[in-house]
């Protein structure tokens, strides 16, 4: 029973530190600033963020990768902090979006709200695109560039052993 409450206790927590994500995602400040040092300093943060987690993502999966074992029982908590990177990942991809949007009108065509930047990040991330959030100027390019490369080597690994680590548990 203790394993049962314990794993409903992981899942609460990864669950909340989500929805703080998502909080935090669409209440942290971005307006534009004419002063040309805090926007540099509030550009430098953000792609501090992005490396932090990216750094955090890229460790998470490669401890998942590591402690797999083909007949042993995923361990819960692992993929709960691993499913909550992801999340981290996709949204911290959304506010640099965002944030460049913002910053530099133009360089995206029809990100002008964070729910579109959360779209386009999340088509990004899935590879979709439909093409009606794009970008079009350099920085924005670069930064999709990134974001792409991020999203296939390590967003899509980690969320393809979440999902398999999953559905072997619930086979089981």
């Amino acid at each position: 029973m203790t394993r049962d409450r314990s794993r409903r206790q992981a899942r609460r927590n990864g669950l909340s530190a989500a929805l703080l994500l998502v909080v935090a995602y669409f209440v942290v400040p971005v307006e534009p600033d004419p002063n040309g040092l805090r926007l540099v300093l509030r550009s430098a943060s953000t792609l501090l963020l992005v490396a932090v987690v990216a750094a955090l993502v890229t460790g998470q999966v490669r401890r998942q990768l590591a402690a797999e074992a083909p007949t042993g029982e995923p361990e819960v908590r692992a993929l709960i902090r691993l499913a909550v990177a992801l999340v981290a990942g996709l949204l911290s991809f959304a506010l640099a979006d965002y944030v460049i949007a913002r910053s530099a009108p133009g360089e995206f065509v029809n990100l002008t709200t964070r729910i579109d930047a959360l779209y386009f990040a999340l088509a990004t991330l899935t590879t979709i695109g439909y093409g009606d959030v794009h970008a079009q100027g350099q920085v924005a390019r670069v930064a999709v560039c990134a974001q792409m490369v991020f999203s296939i080597g390590v967003l899509a690994t980690g969320a393809s052993i979440v999902v398999r680590q999953l559905t072997e548990a619930l086979r089981r």
